[in-house]
């Protein structure tokens, strides 16, 4: 790694947002001259400060990103599992941590359906792919409790009851068919088999069940299992 990189590295690390990264390059000079600390800010933002040229917003942002994502790696790596010294005090949590081992070495793939409410107060609903989520959110905080798992328009379907905003997209292990004369088909990218989440289906497909889970956290929740010949 280079000498410059690691500085960046360093930068990142030592502040949580780009504005404390800011705010640590205004000096008593600036803020002789400006009287103004957003001012200062801004003017070292453009690099019209005393530091001089500093580190782009958007490269801050994507440094900082990948160390986190970095940093969920590792601790995924190490083969500990996030619901480890947990009270798991309601279902939903419960069933996530039943299943967390075989979605982490991918003998499973699980879809959760999750209907619930968001911070506005509008409801929302989307199918999440369990294991993609577990290399890339922190379960710790979910796991304690502290966090809520919800859906996102980044996950395999997305859709706001209010806005009308609907979302649909591919992940590292389903394939997404929005077309089909039934609903949403999910096929899973390690063995090829369907997934069907029409709550009207007498099946859900091969080697795949579904369990609807009763939780405090949320309106609904449903969990399709699908255990998987694939590798990890």
């Amino acid at each position: 790694m280079a000498e410059e990189d690691i500085s960046n590295l360093e930068i990142v690390m030592a502040h949580e947002t780009y504005e404390d990264f800011l705010d640590s390059l205004v000096t008593k000079k600036d803020m002789f001259y400006l009287e103004d600390e957003e001012v200062a800010r801004q003017l070292v933002e453009l690099g019209y400060g005393s530091a001089g040229e500093v580190m782009k917003r958007s490269d801050f942002e994507a440094k900082k990103a990948a160390a986190e994502l970095a940093r969920i790696a590792k601790r995924n790596n190490a083969g500990g599992m996030c619901h480890y010294g947990h009270e798991l005090n309601d279902p939903f949590l419960k069933a996530l941590a039943d299943r967390e081992e075989a979605n982490r070495h991918l003998k499973m793939t699980s879809i959760i359906f999750i209907r619930t409410k968001n911070t506005r107060g509008q409801e929302i609903s989307g199918y999440i792919d369990y294991a993609h989520r577990l290399k890339t959110d922190e379960f710790q905080q979910i796991f304690a409790g502290k966090k809520r798992m919800i859906p996102r328009n980044t996950d395999l379907s997305f859709f706001n009851w209010d806005t009308q905003h609907c979302q649909i997209n591919a992940s590292p292990y389903y394939d997404v068919d929005s077309e089909h004369v039934g609903g949403l088909l999910f096929k899973s990218k390690l063995d090829r088999k369907q997934i069907n989440v029409d709550p009207k289906s007498s099946s859900p497909g091969d080697n795949t069940t579904r369990l609807r889970i009763k939780s405090k956290f949320y309106e609904e929740v449903v969990f399709y299992d699908h255990i998987t010949r694939g590798k990890a």
